[in-house]
This record gives structure tokens, C-alpha cells and sequence, in this order.
């Protein structure tokens, strides 16, 4: 066989990998050469997007130092991207739930680390999935040769695959609602039944969100995801809302054949953490409710129940702080629930009969929910009850979705008319957000399959 000169070698090398790295770890050329380096996806490359994905990556050389990149493109063509940097073992391979990430975009040992650490191309984007039942979030994770940052990629991987990351398992049903005032979408997990019924509220961004509700279907939930503003014929705002819109919504969704009953849960972030106290305190048959980023008091509007009105909770604007990159802080703006002024508006919870699970992020941006959450439980217990559950994590912020949603550190606010911080770090947000999503399901669970009799 022809010999090769040191100076031929290296060419070769540069030819074959495209990077630096390996001329600091020279490697027979054949053993380089002779493997086909590709990804693997198990347990497969379609798969439910809260459920855990092994990525693996093999036919390395030993030892090579390679960046890991995923991206996808939301449903507005938004791109996200993640990088982070690995090296292979003795044998050539890598596998993410064993290897750790040396730098980029988190470091240590993270399985899912690239899905949760996708970051907006665009600043301030919220990864938003509204068709939940037609088509996946492709995620595309590719493996370059050599530590590279995002900007600093080589053009050509050495292999990629994509993740199939679905919002609705086969066998869901997804109904839209009209009934009566009733405006929403109904999920429908496969089988006879019965399942747990849960009600299902996002915030102030209005309209209707379905991406919490169809993943909980997927783990044998029957919810209906509900808007009460800015969706179809419902109002356009919620300076004046109807408890007993809500109502109609809990009688509903009770009459569904397949619900376990008599109670049913609900589960709101934000506004929406309020409102499902607001529902446990007044409306029958609210068994088990789960509030994550919400207040003690009704916030924002009034609140209407038969002869009862909870004022909205006031703000006081010139508490504003404004942080650097054009964002503002609005942790402050909203007015402490037990000022003597704003008793009124104070959830009266201590009355409710269901289980509270209340959320917390101790960065959160958005209000003071530590603080909210601490009143709420001084109530409680002042007033003899046990019924609740709480939960806190340091260094999350105030978006807690279910597991493996990238982090989303700022975005649009609706009523705020720009970008405000939602507060949190990215990693601890995400693993938060991993304890908590079984945690959820399990409170849930315990309160609703006892065929309570509330």
C-alpha cells in the first residue's frame, strides 16, 4: 500500500471531518474512516411531546469531541435552536442520558436538555402549538464534528434525525364545544372509562389554549380546554366575568358519559390560577383544583357568582421596573391582596370543600406568587384546613408548563402591549417543570378517582 506523509494525512483528515479537533487527536485513518456515524431515536422517532427521548449517537471515533444541535420551526415558521458540547466514549459512542454536556447551552448530564433549552431565533417568542391534533413538532438534532457554537457550525453534519414530537395520542378525541354559553374543546382519551374530568384555563392571553389539555388526555384525563375571553362569541375581555359561566362549563363537562364524577378538577396558570380557586370556593363539584403562577385574590376584573362580586385586584403602574433589552418587569404592579383596601378581593378559599394543589416559582416575573401563595395557606390554616398541597421551586420562573416546553425567560404580554420577563433560569425552570408535570397528574388522580362525593 502507498505510504502517507504527515502533511497528506492531515488533508485527509480535514477532508473527511471539516474540523480542527481531530488534528489534535490523530486517528488511524481506516478506524476513522470505516465507521458510519449516525443518531438514534428510542424508544422511536414519533413520540408524544412529554415523554422522554434517548439520543444516542454512534460510529464516532473514540473519544471525538462533537456538537449536539436541535431546531425546529413552530407553527409560525419561528425557529428555536439548542447546542450543546459532548465528547465520545472510548468506543466511539454517545448517548445523552449518560454523557454529559461540557458547555453550550447547559451543561451536566440532561437527557432531554436539548429540547428544553431550544431558545427563539427571534427574541421574545413563545413556542406556541395551537393545532394539536393534525401535525407533530418536528425536532431536528444533528451532530457536528468538533465545539463549536451555534454561529460558528461547520455547514454539513456528520448525521441528523428527526423527532416526531406529537400533542395527541392514537385514540384521542377532540371535540370542539358549543353548548349552550360552553365555548372549548373536549379531549377524549380512548378506551370505556370512566376518567377523571378536568376544566383547563391559561391567562390573560385569551383565546384558547389546547396543548396542556391534549397532553393530559394522553395520560387518561378527560378535559375540556375552556376559553372565557377573546375566542368565538365570548366576550372580548374579562373586566366583568361570570362565575357562572364557569359553572355551566363544571355541569358540562359532569354530564359526560364517560367522566368518572361526581366532582371534577380544574387546572389554570396565572389568571387562570386564580379562577380555579375562585371555582373550588363557590362552584358544587369542584373536587381537586391546580393552581400554578396564581393569586389569592380575584385579579384584573371583577368576578361575578348569583349576589357575590369579588372586585379585581388594582395595579399601580408606576411600579414598572425596566430592565435591559427593552423588557419590563411587572412583579410589583399588582396591588397586596390584604392592604385593607383590597380585602374585597381576597378568595374567600377557606370555604371551598375540594383540594387545593397551589405552584409556585420563587423568580417568577409576572406578580409576587410566593407571597400570594404564603397568604393563601396563612388562610387556610387559620381556619382549621388541611386541604392542600404546595409546591415551590427556586429559580423557575412563572410560565410552569408540562414537561420538556423550552424555557421562555420573556414574551409579548397581551395586556401589558409589550415584552415583560417572566422570570426564572433556564435550567432549573426546566427541570421544575419535569417534577412537577407527574406531580399534577398525581394530585389529580388521588382527588378524583375516590368518586368523591362532593
Amino acid at each position: 500500500a502507498p505510504m502517507l506523509s504527515g502533511s497528506m494525512l492531515s488533508a485527509v483528515l480535514l477532508r473527511v471531518s471539516g474540523s480542527r479537533s481531530l488534528l489534535r487527536r490523530p486517528l488511524p485513518l481506516p478506524q476513522r474512516a470505516a465507521m458510519a456515524v449516525s443518531v438514534q431515536l428510542k424508544p422511536s422517532p414519533d413520540s408524544l411531546f412529554d415523554e422522554p427521548l434517548r439520543v444516542r449517537v454512534s460510529g464516532l471515533a473514540p473519544l471525538q469531541q462533537v456538537t449536539m444541535k436541535a431546531w425546529l420551526r413552530d407553527e409560525k415558521e419561528q425557529l428555536f435552536r439548542s447546542s450543546a458540547l459532548y465528547q465520545a466514549d472510548a468506543h466511539g459512542h454517545l448517548d445523552l442520558a449518560h454523557s454529559p454536556a461540557l458547555g453550550g447551552h447547559y451543561t451536566g448530564t440532561q437527557p432531554m436538555g436539548l429540547l428544553w433549552s431550544l431558545s427563539p431565533h427571534t427574541p421574545f417568542t413563545r413556542l406556541v402549538k395551537k393545532d394539536v391534533a393534525s401535525a407533530p413538532l418536528p425536532l431536528h438534532i444533528e451532530v457536528f464534528d468538533g465545539h463549536w457554537s451555534l454561529e460558528q457550525l461547520p455547514q454539513q453534519p456528520l448525521a441528523t434525525s428527526t423527532n416526531q414530537r406529537w400533542f395527541m395520542k392514537k385514540g384521542v378525541s377532540r371535540i370542539p364545544v358549543r353548548d349552550g354559553r360552553v365555548r372549548g374543546t373536549l379531549f377524549i382519551p380512548p378506551g370505556d372509562g370512566p376518567f377523571p374530568g378536568i376544566i383547563d384555563l391559561y391567562g390573560s392571553v385569551g383565546g384558547l389554549v389546547e396543548h396542556r389539555a391534549s397532553l393530559l388526555a394522553n395520560h387518561g384525563f378527560l378535559v375540556l380546554a375552556l376559553g372565557y375571553f377573546g375566542f368565538d362569541d365570548l366576550p372580548k375581555d374579562f373586566i366583568n366575568l361570570d362565575l357562572e359561566y364557569f359553572e355551566e362549563a363544571v355541569n358540562f363537562l359532569r354530564q359526560q358519559p364517560k367522566v368518572i364524577g361526581p366532582g371534577v378538577g380544574a387546572i389554570g396558570i396565572s389568571k387562570g390560577g386564580d379562577l380555579v380557586l375562585s371555582m373550588a370556593t363557590f362552584v358544587p363539584h369542584v373536587t381537586a383544583v391546580v393552581s400554578i403562577g396564581g393569586c389569592n385574590a380575584n385579579t384584573l376584573g371583577n368576578l361575578h357568582y348569583k349576589d357575590i362580586t369579588l372586585p379585581g385586584l388594582g395595579i399601580s403602574i408606576e411600579k414598572i421596573k425596566f430592565l435591559e433589552s427593552k423588557l419590563i418587569d411587572i412583579s410589583e404592579v399588582t396591588n397586596n391582596p390584604v392592604d385593607e383596601t383590597n380585602k374585597d378581593c381576597i378568595i374567600p378559599i377557606e370555604k371551598a370543600k375540594g383540594h387545593f394543589l397551589i405552584v409556585v416559582g420563587e423568580d417568577d416575573k409576572n406578580w409576587r406568587t410566593p407571597f400570594y401563595a404564603q397568604q393563601a395557606i396563612e388562610r387556610l390554616e387559620e381556619n382549621g384546613k388541611e386541604n392542600y398541597e404546595f409546591i415551590t421551586y427556586p429559580e423557575a420562573g412563572h410560565l410552569l408548563e408540562p414537561s420538556y416546553f423550552p424555557f421562555c425567560s420573556a414574551s409579548f404580554h397581551r395586556l401589558v402591549g409589550q415584552p415583560v420577563a417572566w422570570g426564572g433560569k433556564m435550567k432549573p425552570h426546566a427541570l421544575a417543570q419535569i417534577d412537577l408535570w407527574p406531580k399534577i397528574q398525581t394530585f389529580l388522580r388521588k382527588h378524583l378517582e375516590n368518586h368523591s362525593k362532593l
